[in-house]
């Protein structure tokens, strides 16, 4: 089942629509066209008490100014890309500069902040978005054709299927931005977390990957044991240099492929709430939310303030146009992008 409802209107007028897909369990995602962003996520705790598991703000007002991409699309290309600069079968590209000396998330207006078509498609369970980003969007080359497909079925999981299409060769990486807290308030220090990644790629001074990829054994990027999951807050502020200039974790994790394609697991103790996450993407962006300082989203005079949120970026490696030896990003005519992640909402 769903609900449509209206969610105010853009600074130039257009009008944004909330979209709240539920399903048999009572789990709701509620969604607006405006950045195709997750406004909530409404699960229940081990006590049939439910409650929101993702930062947000309370109206639209806080998405049209966001500077933190609260559960939105981002693209066309996620993370960041060193200088903006990269070239394409010899031909240099200028992306504008959004993040110091970095191009970030798309630029300055990305995917998080255009309106998107919406149809809602599978006898209500699924909203389809679409969004036509020109020739020269951001300094991006091509037309590019999206299409994202948010799917929540009755087995509480969410379904985010991207496809994409270029008419001139391009470069492309799409992921979502949803910011999680299994309590629903207060920090996230005590979950625990699991990556299926035995290596990740480390960043410099300026939060760009170095082209390195590097073991995660024996130092505080290790997640890897399931069956002892680690707290995010154990290490978080240990004297690690990589943790130093991130502030936290804001890395990429190469993701070990594996039969049921299982990336990440968080547990929180306290509710009971678990998330499994699974995609085709071959890394995924840990991030603890490092950022956020004193984030005012009037949801009941909220403030957000680091550690609060955390997020699992389904993704390509950051500046792969600059980093041959990393997987390709480039899409061609004739070709398409396809990309599959599923979060799975539990209780233990």
């Amino acid at each position: 089942m769903y609900i449509k409802e209206d969610f105010g209107k853009t600074n130039d007028g257009q009008d944004v629509y909330a979209y709240t897909l539920e399903n048999k369990n009572g789990l709701s995602v509620k969604i607006i066209n405006y950045g195709g962003i997750i406004v909530s996520i409404n699960t229940p705790d081990r006590n049939g008490l439910f409650k929101d598991i993702i930062l947000g703000y309370e109206n639209l007002n806080g998405y049209l100014e966001n500077n933190y991409y609260f559960g939105c699309i981002i693209g066309r290309y996620s993370n960041r890309i060193d200088k903006g600069h990269f070239k394409i079968d010899g031909i240099d590209y200028q992306l504008n500069i959004n993040n110091g000396s970095n191009h970030l998330h798309g630029g300055f207006k990305g995917f998080d902040k255009v309106l998107w078509d919406c149809e809602i498609i599978e006898n209500g369970k699924a909203l389809k978005l679409n969004y036509l980003s020109k020739d020269g969007e951001e300094n991006y080359s091509g037309n590019l054709s999206i299409e994202v497909t948010y799917l929540l079925n009755d087995n509480n999981e969410l379904e985010i299927k991207y496809q994409a299409s270029t008419d001139k060769k391009t470069i492309i990486n799409l992921t979502n931005h949803t910011y999680f807290n299994l309590l629903g308030s207060g920090n996230i220090l005590n979950h625990k977390l699991y990556i299926n990644a035995d290596n990740y790629t480390p960043i410099n001074e300026n939060l760009i990957v170095t082209g390195e990829i590097k073991n995660v054994k024996h130092t505080p990027m290790d997640f890897t044991n399931l069956g002892n999951m680690q707290k995010i807050g154990s290490r978080i502020k240990c004297n690690f240099k990589q943790l130093e200039i991130a502030k936290g974790y804001d890395h990429n994790f190469i993701i070990n492929k594996i039969d049921n394609n299982l990336a990440a697991k968080v547990y929180e103790e306290i509710s009971g709430r678990i998330i499994e996450m699974f995609t085709t993407e071959p890394a995924l962006q840990f991030y603890s939310g490092n950022f956020l300082d004193n984030v005012n989203v009037d949801r009941k005079n909220q403030s957000y303030i680091f550690p609060q949120g955390f997020c699992l970026e389904a993704q390509h490696f950051p500046d792969s146009p600059n980093k041959n030896h990393f997987p390709t990003v480039i899409l061609n005519p004739n070709e398409f992008y396809n990309q599959i992640t599923v979060y799975k909402f539990g209780i233990l």
